[in-house]
């Protein structure tokens, strides 16, 4: 898939229906930290997860969330990020949809590079980058 250098931000989501529209919920992070503005219009992209296979059940069909939030990430995912902040071990994190940390070593903050996530925990992951000039 190729990336336009206008991508502002890229993230995950699930698509919901609330009333009569499928919505698509923006990690408050992009509003406060990024550069996407309550308000704007923007164009959305919409693409299945890599690795895996389309579901068959319609989205209008309501399931049964998980009692315990489910991490957003999955072993073997492509990320971008950005390292907002260094762990007490040295290591760069980055923080995805719902505040859910990535643990990404030999990174510093402002790095935004692309991971590839290795070890998936219930509060963290731990990922390794692939590419490291991604702006």
């Amino acid at each position: 898939m190729e990336i336009s250098e206008k991508l502002l931000c890229l993230f995950n989501a699930e698509v919901t229906i609330t009333d009569d529209k499928y919505v698509v919920e923006i990690p408050r992070r992009e509003v406060e930290n990024g550069v996407v503005t309550p308000g704007d219009v923007y164009r959305v992209a919409l693409t299945e997860r890599a690795g895996e296979e389309p579901t068959e059940t319609p989205v209008e069909e309501e399931t049964v969330a998980p009692t315990e939030p489910q991490p957003p990430v999955e072993p073997g995912e492509l990320r971008y990020v950005e390292i907002e902040d260094i762990g007490k071990q040295g290591d760069g994190i980055a923080r995805v949809e719902r505040g859910y940390v990535i643990i990404v070593p030999d990174a510093t903050v402002g790095d935004r590079v692309k991971v590839e996530i290795t070890e998936v925990k219930s509060n963290f992951a731990v990922g390794e980058v692939v590419d490291e000039d991604f702006v």
